[in-house]
């Protein structure tokens, strides 16, 4: 099938704020580790600070992180799936058919396996459940940046979004429940479903019924407003990493290998999953501005819900929110880098397939 080039106009760069994310994320790494040895009996106080197994500080910021996102999200664009089958099916095969299968695989291989006489065999179980929930979420809004930088169709973007989010209502707690148990860990029914109300129905209401309500004062207002918002969930995320790594901070201190050894399975799946939906897109012919997101896609995670429910379901001192943390860390680098092979690849991706 013979493709022809693709139009777009030239992408929107990443503001400074996103750029410096990992940085960011780095310094709110040691801001948590040193308040956390300060000020001990603070971060006590405030892990208390529960209802219904539910942290309410942190409940609070992961609803400021998830929300602005989801007000981006138009499921009035899931009409468009239909324009793009090929790229949509690829795109739904590896998010949710390989991308958490093969994390659990290879969680299985690097954590219990390869890096366990390195890793606190108390945690060895937690950090395969963090990888796990870390796999079965697919990115939302970090999706449109990438779209940007590869020229990607914007209603593909979008309509995908918006398909992996009305997935995820439905698939995320019974997916996760499942890898988990073929991974020999205790599924916390109870609390997993509460986290999928809490951190992905009710988000998804209220975002909805505000995107309507700001889009009914016009598209300016509407764009004003995500001007405005879009660095709140940044915001809230560094926050509650601040938290996170106030109670990690002694482990970390005690076994610094631990991140670098998290990382390796996240690197490796990020690879791969990129790699399969940009291969099979071209096999089936599809348009460059289409695999690129399909790509990317496929490859990042909806680390804000990962690190909401790992935490919901673990705790702030468990494995599972520190392996969700280390996604964070690695994510806008590596995706940086992915978004320059796709862009490169170009040429090579439009010329006809043997």
């Amino acid at each position: 099938m013979t493709r022809t080039p693709d139009t777009a106009k030239p992408p929107t760069p990443m503001s400074a704020f996103e750029r410096g994310l990992s940085l960011w994320v780095f310094l709110c790494i040691l801001a948590g580790i040193a308040l956390g040895q300060l000020l001990p009996g603070v971060f006590q106080a405030i892990g208390r600070l529960e209802f219904a197994q539910v942290n309410l500080p942190v409940g609070l910021l992961i609803w400021v992180m998830i929300i602005p996102m989801l007000v981006k999200v138009d499921f009035g664009a899931l009409h468009e799936v239909r324009q793009h089958v090929r790229g949509i099916g690829v795109t739904l095969f590896v998010n949710w058919l390989v991308k958490p299968f093969s994390m659990a695989l290879l969680g299985w291989l690097f954590i219990r396996q390869l890096f366990a006489p390195l890793l606190p065999a108390d945690q060895i179980d937690s950090y395969i459940a963090g990888l796990i929930l870390l796999a079965a979420a697919p990115c939302t809004a970090m999706v449109f940046v990438w779209s940007r930088l590869t020229h990607g169709d914007p209603l593909f973007t979008l309509s995908q979004v918006a398909l992996n989010d009305s997935i995820m209502v439905f698939a995320f707690a019974p997916l996760v429940g499942l890898l988990l148990g073929i991974s020999a860990i205790t599924v916390p029914w109870a609390t997993l479903v509460t986290s999928v109300v809490l951190y992905i129905v009710i988000p998804v209401i209220l975002a909805q019924l505000w995107r309507r309500s700001l889009l009914a004062k016009g598209q300016a207002a509407f764009d004003a407003a995500m001007t405005r918002i879009g660095p709140w969930s940044i915001s809230a995320l560094l926050a509650t990493l601040v938290l996170l790594f106030a109670f990690q901070g002694e482990a970390i201190i005690r076994q610094p290998l631990v991140i670098a050894l998290l990382a390796v399975p996240i690197l490796i799946q990020v690879f791969f999953n990129a790699g399969l939906a940009y291969w099979l897109n071209r096999r089936l012919g599809e348009r460059h501005s289409v695999a690129c997101p399909s790509a990317l896609i496929g490859a990042s995670n909806f680390f804000e819900l990962a690190v909401a429910a790992a935490i919901s379901l673990f705790g702030f001192q468990s494995g599972a929110a520190l392996a969700t943390v280390v996604g964070v860390l690695i994510e806008v680098p590596v995706m940086l880098l992915v978004v320059r092979i796709v862009n490169a690849s170009k040429p090579w991706y439009e010329q006809q397939p043997r």
